[in-house]
C-alpha cells in the first residue's frame, strides 16, 4: 500500500503534460522526462479514457492491440474511482486541489453519490454543478488559447449533472451507437489545434457486472481494443492518440462481500474497497477489529489525494480514518450495497495502475 504518484508518474501529470504541449502552461507537475518522451509532439491530441482498464488487465488475450501501443503505467488518483479521476483530468489538478475526492462524498449535512448526484435517501442534490470544480477547468484554459475541446461520450451522459460538473465547456459529441464513437473522434481530430476526449465505459461495465473471466468482459475488451486499433490506423498527420484509464478492477468472489452493520454515530462513505470513516471513530475502530481490513488514521493518509496542503474545498470532505479491504474483500454499507463481480477504489496495484498508450501516424 502506498500513496499514488502525483509528482510525474500519475494521471494528473499526463493531463499537465498534454496541457503544456497544447498551450505552454500547466498547473500540476508534468510527466517525468522518460514518460513524456513516449508522447510525440502534435497539434491535436486525442485522449481516450478506457473506463476500468487497469494496466494489469492488458494481459487479457483480447487486449493485444492495446498491448502493442503500451508505453508505461501510471498511477490513478485516489480514490481509484471514475468521478475522482475524471475530475482530475477535467481540471488538470489532483483531488487535494479540485475537491471531488471520493465516490460517496461527505457534504456537511449528508453523503452524496457523485455519479448520480443524489444523497443516500435518494434525494437530488441541489448545488450549482457547473461551479462545483475549480474554474477555469482544462477545456476553459485551452479555449482561452484558441484550442477547442470535443467531448465524445455516450448519449445518456449528455446534459447530466456529472457532465455539467466535469465538462461545463467544450463541444459535446454524444454517440448513440457504439460504432459511431471512433468516427466521431476522428472527425473531431481532423483539424489542428484541438483536444479530443473520447470516453469508452464498456470494460468497466462488464467487469462490474460479470468479472474479468466472463464472456461479456472478453467481448468488451475486444470491442475497445478494436476502437483503439481503428483510431490509431486513421489518425491525421497532425494528431497523436493517448490512451489511459481512470482505475483498474479486482474481482470479488461472492463470499468476499461483507455487509457492515454501521454503529450509531458512525458515518461511512468512500467506496467498497476503501471505506472512509467519520463521526464516532472509536466505535468504527472497534468494528474494524473483527473485519478483514487495514485501519488507517487520517494522520497516516497524507498525500493520498495529492500534495499537501489540501484545498479548503477538499479538506471538509476528507475522512477521519479509513478501512482498506483485504484482497478479495468488498465492504457493503448504506449507499454502497450492490454486490458486484468487479470492484475498485483501493490502493492495490490492480486498482491503482493504469496504462499509458500512445499511437501516431
Amino acid at each position: 500500500m502506498r500513496a499514488p504518484d502525483y509528482s510525474g508518474g500519475g494521471l494528473v501529470n499526463l493531463a499537465a503534460e498534454l496541457e503544456f504541449r497544447m498551450r505552454g502552461d500547466h498547473l500540476a507537475p508534468r510527466l517525468y522526462p522518460d514518460l513524456a518522451a513516449t508522447i510525440p509532439d502534435a497539434r491535436t491530441y486525442t485522449l481516450v479514457l478506457f473506463d476500468g482498464l487497469g494496466d494489469l488487465q492488458l494481459a487479457h488475450p483480447e487486449a493485444a492491440p492495446l498491448r502493442r501501443n503500451r508505453k508505461a503505467a501510471l498511477d490513478a488518483a485516489f480514490s481509484t474511482q471514475t468521478t475522482v479521476n475524471l475530475a482530475t483530468l477535467a481540471t488538470g489538478t489532483p483531488p487535494s486541489v479540485h475537491g471531488l475526492v471520493g465516490y460517496l462524498l461527505r457534504f456537511p449535512d449528508r453523503v452524496v453519490n457523485t455519479i448520480w448526484w443524489f444523497d443516500l435517501a435518494g434525494r437530488n442534490v441541489e448545488i450549482d454543478f457547473r461551479t462545483f470544480l475549480p474554474a477555469p477547468n482544462l477545456p476553459e484554459r485551452l479555449a482561452a488559447d484558441g484550442i477547442e475541446t470535443f467531448v465524445i461520450q455516450p448519449t445518456g451522459y449528455e446534459g447530466s449533472p456529472l457532465s455539467d460538473v466535469l465538462f461545463r465547456t467544450g463541444t459535446a459529441v454524444p454517440y448513440n451507437d457504439v460504432n459511431e464513437a471512433v468516427p466521431f473522434a476522428l472527425e473531431a481530430a481532423s483539424e489542428p489545434n484541438r483536444f479530443v476526449f473520447l470516453y469508452l465505459p464498456h470494460v468497466d461495465a462488464a467487469a462490474h457486472a460479470e468479472g474479468q473471466e466472463s464472456q461479456s468482459y472478453a467481448e468488451m475488451m475486444q470491442f475497445v481494443a478494436g476502437c483503439w486499433r481503428q483510431l490509431a490506423a486513421n489518425l491525421p498527420e497532425h494528431a497523436v492518440a493517448v490512451g489511459t484509464a481512470d482505475h483498474g478492477h479486482v474481482d470479488i468472489p461472492p463470499e468476499g462481500n461483507i455487509h457492515l452493520d454501521t454503529p450509531d454515530g458512525v458515518i461511512l462513505h468512500g467506496d467498497s474497497r476503501c471505506v472512509w470513516v467519520a463521526g464516532d471513530v472509536d466505535a468504527a475502530r472497534d468494528m474494524a477489529k473483527s473485519l478483514p481490513v487495514t485501519w488507517v488514521d487520517r494522520s497516516e493518509m497524507s498525500g493520498w489525494w495529492g500534495p499537501e496542503p489540501v484545498s479548503p474545498r477538499a479538506a471538509d470532505r476528507l475522512p477521519d480514518a479509513a478501512m482498506l479491504a483485504d484482497d478479495g474483500v468488498a465492504l457493503l454499507y448504506q449507499g454502497d450495497e450492490i454486490v458486484l463481480a468487479g470492484n475498485h477504489g483501493g490502493l492495490s496495484p490492480q486498482e491503482l495502475r493504469v496504462p499509458l498508450l500512445v499511437a501516431h501516424p
